[in-house]
């Protein structure tokens, strides 16, 4: 069976082997977190005093929840495990119920998110044959660069025409022939009417894959997309503060 993939020696790897490489992680994560102020304080508090003493992958009950208030109370520099001088890029959320949560990345983490996000898109069957069109808005949103990276990661030629404009994402779409886009489930309907209101019928355009995120919607709601639009639509969902797109 030709499964697609993008890291064939992690993503086929045996269960047992999966585990140990598991554990590694979660301990070399947690002597990154001891070196916060935030994270020293409650992991000593439970008897964790470094990676040594997370013994299997059953000790992830021990570990202590962190909250949004947690994220917020810590702004700006709280859970900043690296000197500031090694962060390459900085994200945040928009801040509308309160305090913006900070997302720091250092090149290791610009180019693990670019990573996972190639081989999120591998899975739901893009290639390097690709051309993507990133509807996504791009600046302190994760979705947007991080989605772009993984994308051009994989080989996809990407067309970053961001957010809004829509007659101008329907010319670049039939133009160009993107067959991949990567936008909010709402915006997909509405760029489904669009190209039903404008001078090409669908048959002219070659979308054949979109990809979704940004915003909570029901698998009910993605079924009624995927049928409305006649393509493969995909729920790419993450999270800013577990480095962006393509968990």
């Amino acid at each position: 069976m030709n499964v697609p993939c993008w890291d064939s020696a992690k993503e086929f790897m045996d269960r047992e082997e999966l585990q140990k490489l598991q554990l590694s992680l979660l301990k070399k994560q947690v002597d990154n977190a001891l070196k916060t102020p935030f994270y020293s304080k409650k992991l000593k508090s439970i008897g964790i005093n470094g990676g040594d003493d997370i013994k299997s992958l059953e000790d992830l009950r021990r570990l202590p929840f962190t909250t949004k208030n947690d994220l917020r109370e810590a702004y700006p520099f709280g859970l900043l495990a690296v000197p500031a001088k090694d962060c390459v890029r900085i994200h945040a959320s928009s801040g509308t119920t309160g305090t913006p949560t900070i997302i720091y990345q250092t090149q290791e983490d610009v180019n693990m998110a670019a990573d996972t996000m190639a081989r999120s898109l591998a899975a739901v069957g893009c290639t390097s044959e690709d051309i993507c069109q990133n509807m996504m808005t791009y600046g302190l949103f994760t979705g947007g660069m991080c989605f772009h990276y993984g994308a051009e990661k994989l080989g996809m030629t990407v067309i970053p025409t961001s957010s809004g404009n829509t007659l101008r994402q329907i010319k670049f779409m039939h133009d160009f022939g993107t067959t991949v886009t990567h936008a909010t489930p709402s915006y997909l309907l509405h760029l489904h009417q669009a190209i039903e209101d404008s001078e090409w019928s669908r048959d002219e355009f070659k979308w054949r894959i979109a990809i979704t995120g940004a915003e909570p919607h029901s698998e009910e709601l993605r079924c009624k997309i995927q049928d409305k639009l006649g393509i493969g639509v995909f729920n790419c969902y993450g999270m800013s503060e577990l480095n962006g797109p393509g968990v």
